[in-house]
Order: C-alpha cells, then structure tokens, then sequence
C-alpha cells in the first residue's frame, strides 16, 4: 500500500497568520488549492486554512439566546462559539479564518489510515509532518491520484 510519502505534494505553499483574507482568497483561485498549511514566522506549521473557512465567514450569524437577570447576563447557548463565530465573520487576515487544531500525518502513513482521518474528521488538507518539520501535503487530489 502507498504512504503519505508516495502520494504527498512535495512543492508547499504555506501562507502566514498575517495575510489578508483578499490575498488568500487569491491564492486559492489562482493556484486551485482547496486549503494550505499556516506557519509561523519559523516555518512551524500552526494550522491550516482552507476554502471552507472562506465560505464560512460568509454564512450568517446565530444570535445566542440570553436572559437577564439582575446585573448578569446569561447565555443559553455557548458564549465561546458565538465569540469565535463573530471573529471569523469580521476578520481580515488568516489568523482571524485558520483552524488552529493541526491534524497531520507522518510520511510513513499509508493511504487507508490518511482516507479514513480525512473522512472520520471530514479534512481535506493534512499536512505530512517529519517530526515538526513540513515535507508535504496532502489534498483530495492527492488522495485520487493515487486511487487511479
């Protein structure tokens, strides 16, 4: 069975927390990426954007429901989520977009174990990681490639 390796896309492109959203949204449709690794000013890679938080910013927003009682305001759905929803919504720069959580594969992982994390935790861009070093990523394209 093929690995991470075999299949991955060697030439990276990485963006940084700092770009503007307009940039990014560039990027991806001049180069038809559906998402691209975050690093910071190291090369470490803090996470990954895709065209899904894109469209996400977009989508409207749930207001919570809160109740007021005396000098307190309660929330009755999550206040964090709400709080993380209007920052998407009104950001301007990847940092504001890019899901933090970094799910990544070793170049040694074979092709079952990279569908099954990319259908389980519904991914389309992992990043191969060689300890914390970025030697390539892995999009759907990749994935179908190696199918064919």
């Amino acid at each position: 069975m093929k690995t991470a390796e075999e299949i991955m896309t060697r030439k990276v492109v990485t963006v940084n927390k700092n770009l503007p959203i307009k940039e990014l949204s560039k990027l991806f449709i001049e180069n038809r990426f559906n998402g691209v690794p975050v690093v910071d000013d190291d090369g470490n890679v803090i996470g990954v954007v895709t065209q899904g938080d894109l469209i996400e910013q977009n989508k409207n927003l749930h207001i919570p429901t809160v109740i007021a009682l005396f000098d307190a305001v309660l929330f009755l759905d999550n206040e964090k989520k709400f709080e993380s929803d209007v920052k998407k919504l009104t950001g301007t720069k990847v940092e504001d977009i890019y899901e933090k959580h970094v799910v990544s594969v070793s170049p040694k992982a074979n092709v079952s174990e990279i569908t099954t994390l990319m259908a389980e935790k519904d991914i389309h861009t992992l990043p191969v990681l060689d300890g914390e070093k970025l030697v390539g990523v892995i999009g759907k394209r990749d994935i179908i490639r190696a199918m064919a």
